[in-house]
Protein backbone atom coordinates (compact mmCIF):
# COMPACT_ATOMS: atom_id res chain seq x y z
CA UNK A 1 0.00 0.00 0.00
CA UNK A 2 1.28 3.58 -0.76
CA UNK A 3 1.69 5.92 2.32
CA UNK A 4 1.11 9.01 0.51
CA UNK A 5 -1.17 10.03 -2.62
CA UNK A 6 0.70 12.74 -4.70
CA UNK A 7 -1.63 13.70 -7.12
CA UNK A 8 -5.46 13.57 -6.49
CA UNK A 9 -7.45 13.15 -9.68
CA UNK A 10 -10.77 15.83 -10.15
CA UNK A 11 -12.84 13.05 -9.59
CA UNK A 12 -11.54 12.07 -6.26
CA UNK A 13 -11.45 15.46 -5.67
CA UNK A 14 -14.99 16.02 -6.32
CA UNK A 15 -15.92 12.99 -4.06
CA UNK A 16 -14.03 14.25 -1.07
CA UNK A 17 -14.93 17.53 -1.58
CA UNK A 18 -18.74 15.57 -1.83
CA UNK A 19 -18.28 14.11 2.40
CA UNK A 20 -16.70 17.23 3.52
CA UNK A 21 -12.88 15.72 3.80
CA UNK A 22 -10.41 18.86 3.98
CA UNK A 23 -7.71 16.47 5.54
CA UNK A 24 -4.69 15.18 4.62
CA UNK A 25 -4.33 11.88 2.68
CA UNK A 26 -1.50 9.73 4.16
CA UNK A 27 -2.71 6.24 4.22
CA UNK A 28 -3.18 6.01 7.58
CA UNK A 29 -5.88 4.78 10.30
CA UNK A 30 -6.82 8.13 11.05
CA UNK A 31 -7.38 9.64 7.87
CA UNK A 32 -9.26 6.16 7.12
CA UNK A 33 -11.50 6.87 10.02
CA UNK A 34 -12.06 10.38 9.23
CA UNK A 35 -13.21 9.05 5.35
CA UNK A 36 -15.59 6.93 6.81
CA UNK A 37 -17.02 9.04 9.65
CA UNK A 38 -17.29 12.11 6.94
CA UNK A 39 -19.19 9.62 4.44
CA UNK A 40 -22.14 8.59 7.17
CA UNK A 41 -22.61 12.17 7.91
CA UNK A 42 -22.85 13.36 4.36
CA UNK A 43 -24.19 10.64 1.68
CA UNK A 44 -27.78 9.00 2.89
CA UNK A 45 -28.85 5.60 2.97
CA UNK A 46 -31.76 5.56 1.19
CA UNK A 47 -34.08 3.39 -1.40
CA UNK A 48 -35.97 5.95 -3.35
CA UNK A 49 -34.74 4.21 -6.61
CA UNK A 50 -36.14 0.73 -5.71
CA UNK A 51 -39.90 2.49 -4.59
CA UNK A 52 -39.72 4.41 -8.25
CA UNK A 53 -38.86 1.08 -10.29
CA UNK A 54 -35.51 3.39 -11.34
CA UNK A 55 -32.91 0.21 -12.12
CA UNK A 56 -30.15 0.42 -10.22
CA UNK A 57 -26.60 -0.39 -11.67
CA UNK A 58 -23.54 -1.40 -9.48
CA UNK A 59 -21.22 0.22 -12.70
CA UNK A 60 -18.66 2.36 -11.06
CA UNK A 61 -19.11 5.19 -13.53
CA UNK A 62 -23.07 5.14 -12.95
CA UNK A 63 -22.77 5.08 -8.88
CA UNK A 64 -20.61 8.16 -9.22
CA UNK A 65 -22.75 9.94 -10.76
CA UNK A 66 -25.50 9.27 -8.83
CA UNK A 67 -23.29 9.44 -5.42
CA UNK A 68 -21.57 12.04 -6.21
CA UNK A 69 -23.11 14.33 -9.28
CA UNK A 70 -26.42 14.35 -8.15
CA UNK A 71 -25.61 14.08 -3.98
CA UNK A 72 -28.24 10.79 -3.92
CA UNK A 73 -27.02 8.08 -1.39
CA UNK A 74 -27.95 4.32 -2.12
CA UNK A 75 -28.12 1.05 -0.28
CA UNK A 76 -24.85 -1.03 0.86
CA UNK A 77 -24.03 -2.52 -2.78
CA UNK A 78 -23.66 1.14 -4.23
CA UNK A 79 -22.56 2.93 -1.15
CA UNK A 80 -19.51 0.57 -0.31
CA UNK A 81 -18.73 -0.69 -3.80
CA UNK A 82 -17.90 3.50 -4.90
CA UNK A 83 -16.74 4.30 -1.32
CA UNK A 84 -14.54 1.02 -2.11
CA UNK A 85 -13.23 2.58 -5.13
CA UNK A 86 -12.18 5.55 -3.64
CA UNK A 87 -10.33 4.32 -0.63
CA UNK A 88 -8.54 2.08 -3.68
CA UNK A 89 -7.86 5.60 -5.51
CA UNK A 90 -6.04 6.96 -2.19
CA UNK A 91 -4.00 3.90 -2.13
CA UNK A 92 -5.60 2.14 0.26
CA UNK A 93 -5.63 -1.98 -0.11
CA UNK A 94 -9.71 -2.99 -0.12
CA UNK A 95 -11.01 -6.50 0.13
CA UNK A 96 -14.95 -7.05 -0.36
CA UNK A 97 -16.85 -9.22 1.73
CA UNK A 98 -20.89 -10.11 1.47
CA UNK A 99 -22.33 -10.60 4.78
CA UNK A 100 -25.55 -12.10 6.52
CA UNK A 101 -27.36 -9.08 8.22
CA UNK A 102 -28.44 -10.49 11.56
CA UNK A 103 -30.33 -7.31 13.61
CA UNK A 104 -34.07 -7.50 13.22
CA UNK A 105 -34.13 -11.18 11.51
CA UNK A 106 -36.75 -13.37 12.02
CA UNK A 107 -35.59 -15.73 9.14
CA UNK A 108 -32.52 -17.40 10.65
CA UNK A 109 -29.94 -17.60 9.55
CA UNK A 110 -30.27 -14.64 7.38
CA UNK A 111 -29.41 -14.83 3.45
CA UNK A 112 -26.39 -13.05 2.35
CA UNK A 113 -27.74 -9.61 1.43
CA UNK A 114 -25.09 -6.96 2.40
CA UNK A 115 -21.35 -5.65 1.32
CA UNK A 116 -18.55 -4.75 3.95
CA UNK A 117 -15.42 -3.69 3.08
CA UNK A 118 -11.73 -5.05 4.87
CA UNK A 119 -9.29 -2.25 4.62
CA UNK A 120 -5.63 -2.41 5.09
CA UNK A 121 -4.09 0.50 7.06
CA UNK A 122 -0.67 0.68 8.67
CA UNK A 123 -0.22 -3.18 8.31
CA UNK A 124 -3.36 -3.47 10.47
CA UNK A 125 -6.68 -4.97 8.77
CA UNK A 126 -9.93 -2.82 9.94
CA UNK A 127 -14.18 -3.61 8.76
CA UNK A 128 -15.32 -0.48 7.09
CA UNK A 129 -18.90 -0.03 6.12
CA UNK A 130 -20.72 2.81 5.10
CA UNK A 131 -23.80 1.06 3.89
CA UNK A 132 -26.24 0.45 6.49
CA UNK A 133 -29.55 2.29 7.40
CA UNK A 134 -29.47 1.37 11.12
CA UNK A 135 -27.11 2.09 13.93
CA UNK A 136 -23.77 0.60 13.14
CA UNK A 137 -19.75 1.83 14.05
CA UNK A 138 -19.02 5.40 12.68
CA UNK A 139 -15.44 4.66 12.55
CA UNK A 140 -13.89 1.15 11.54
CA UNK A 141 -13.62 -2.03 13.62
CA UNK A 142 -10.05 -3.47 14.07
CA UNK A 143 -10.39 -6.93 13.14
CA UNK A 144 -9.06 -8.45 16.28
CA UNK A 145 -11.40 -10.92 18.03
CA UNK A 146 -12.83 -9.63 21.41
CA UNK A 147 -11.64 -6.51 21.24
CA UNK A 148 -14.32 -3.66 22.67
CA UNK A 149 -14.73 -0.71 20.22
CA UNK A 150 -16.33 2.14 22.42
CA UNK A 151 -17.99 4.92 19.94
CA UNK A 152 -19.83 7.54 21.92
CA UNK A 153 -23.26 5.49 23.93
CA UNK A 154 -22.05 3.00 21.32
CA UNK A 155 -19.67 0.22 21.79
CA UNK A 156 -19.08 -2.94 19.05
CA UNK A 157 -16.59 -6.11 19.18
CA UNK A 158 -15.59 -8.46 16.70
CA UNK A 159 -16.04 -12.43 17.50
CA UNK A 160 -14.99 -15.52 15.36
CA UNK A 161 -17.93 -18.07 14.79
CA UNK A 162 -17.38 -21.97 13.52
CA UNK A 163 -20.32 -21.37 11.12
CA UNK A 164 -20.68 -17.81 9.97
CA UNK A 165 -17.00 -16.47 10.64
CA UNK A 166 -16.24 -12.89 11.61
CA UNK A 167 -19.58 -12.00 13.49
CA UNK A 168 -19.91 -8.14 14.39
CA UNK A 169 -21.65 -7.99 17.76
CA UNK A 170 -23.46 -4.25 19.16
CA UNK A 171 -24.01 -3.76 23.03
CA UNK A 172 -27.60 -3.52 23.66
CA UNK A 173 -29.29 -2.28 26.92
CA UNK A 174 -26.51 -4.14 28.63
CA UNK A 175 -26.28 -7.18 26.24
CA UNK A 176 -24.10 -8.06 23.16
CA UNK A 177 -26.73 -8.98 20.48
CA UNK A 178 -25.35 -10.05 16.17
CA UNK A 179 -25.43 -7.18 13.75
CA UNK A 180 -23.96 -8.81 11.01
CA UNK A 181 -21.26 -11.98 10.14
CA UNK A 182 -19.08 -12.55 7.06
CA UNK A 183 -16.16 -14.89 5.64
CA UNK A 184 -12.95 -13.81 4.25
CA UNK A 185 -14.00 -15.02 1.07
CA UNK A 186 -12.88 -12.08 -1.29
CA UNK A 187 -15.96 -10.92 -4.06
CA UNK A 188 -16.03 -9.45 -7.64
CA UNK A 189 -18.22 -6.81 -8.01
CA UNK A 190 -19.99 -9.01 -10.13
CA UNK A 191 -20.65 -11.38 -7.16
CA UNK A 192 -23.20 -8.94 -5.30
CA UNK A 193 -25.14 -8.41 -8.54
CA UNK A 194 -27.75 -11.32 -7.60
CA UNK A 195 -27.88 -9.99 -4.43
CA UNK A 196 -28.67 -7.08 -5.61
CA UNK A 197 -31.23 -7.80 -7.78
CA UNK A 198 -33.06 -9.59 -5.03
CA UNK A 199 -33.00 -7.04 -2.84
CA UNK A 200 -33.91 -4.74 -5.53
CA UNK A 201 -37.25 -6.71 -6.92
CA UNK A 202 -38.06 -9.81 -4.69
CA UNK A 203 -41.30 -9.14 -3.24
CA UNK A 204 -40.84 -10.16 0.13
CA UNK A 205 -37.10 -7.62 0.28
CA UNK A 206 -37.45 -5.08 3.15
CA UNK A 207 -36.28 -2.19 0.23
CA UNK A 208 -39.51 -2.77 -2.09
CA UNK A 209 -42.17 -1.81 0.98
CA UNK A 210 -41.75 1.53 1.66
CA UNK A 211 -39.68 4.58 1.60
CA UNK A 212 -36.06 4.12 4.32
CA UNK A 213 -33.64 7.04 4.65
CA UNK A 214 -30.82 7.30 7.34
CA UNK A 215 -28.31 9.77 8.02
CA UNK A 216 -25.66 10.15 10.64
CA UNK A 217 -25.66 14.14 12.30
CA UNK A 218 -23.42 16.07 14.29
CA UNK A 219 -26.44 15.84 16.98
CA UNK A 220 -27.51 12.60 16.28
CA UNK A 221 -29.18 11.15 12.98
CA UNK A 222 -32.30 11.88 10.49
CA UNK A 223 -34.34 8.58 9.04
CA UNK A 224 -37.60 8.46 7.29
CA UNK A 225 -39.65 4.99 7.57
CA UNK A 226 -42.58 5.45 5.04
CA UNK A 227 -44.11 9.20 4.88
CA UNK A 228 -42.54 9.78 8.73
CA UNK A 229 -39.30 11.51 9.16
CA UNK A 230 -37.80 11.34 12.18
CA UNK A 231 -35.24 13.68 13.39
CA UNK A 232 -33.09 12.62 16.57
CA UNK A 233 -31.04 15.36 18.71
CA UNK A 234 -29.13 13.57 21.80
CA UNK A 235 -31.86 12.08 23.63
CA UNK A 236 -34.66 14.19 21.85
CA UNK A 237 -36.78 13.17 18.49
CA UNK A 238 -39.08 15.13 16.28
CA UNK A 239 -41.13 13.40 14.73
CA UNK A 240 -43.55 15.04 11.44
CA UNK A 241 -45.13 13.76 8.23
CA UNK A 242 -44.96 16.12 5.24
CA UNK A 243 -48.41 16.84 4.06
CA UNK A 244 -47.58 17.43 0.69
CA UNK A 245 -45.76 15.60 -2.03
CA UNK A 246 -43.47 19.36 -2.01
CA UNK A 247 -42.88 19.63 1.81
CA UNK A 248 -41.90 15.95 1.50
CA UNK A 249 -39.29 17.23 -1.26
CA UNK A 250 -38.01 19.59 0.52
CA UNK A 251 -37.64 17.20 3.88
CA UNK A 252 -35.47 15.20 2.12
CA UNK A 253 -33.20 18.14 0.84
CA UNK A 254 -33.26 19.68 4.40
CA UNK A 255 -32.82 16.93 6.43
CA UNK A 256 -30.81 14.41 3.62
CA UNK A 257 -29.27 16.94 1.07
CA UNK A 258 -31.19 15.08 -1.68
CA UNK A 259 -32.46 17.61 -4.34
CA UNK A 260 -35.71 16.92 -6.33
CA UNK A 261 -33.89 17.57 -9.46
CA UNK A 262 -31.54 14.41 -8.67
CA UNK A 263 -34.51 12.09 -8.58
Amino acid sequence: MNNTCDSISPQVQAYLDRIGYEGPIDGSAEVLAALQECHLHTVPYENLDILNRTPLSLEREALYDKIVMRHRGGYCFELNALFGWLLRELGYTVTDFVARFWRDETDTPPKRRHHVLQVEAEGQLYLCDAGVGGIVPRRPIRMIEQVEHPQGEECYKLERDAEFGWMLLELHRGQWRRLYSFTEEPQLPKDFLMASFWCEHAPDSIFTKEAMLAMRTREGRNTVAGQEFRIFSGKDVHCFTPQTPEAYDEALLTYFGIPLASR
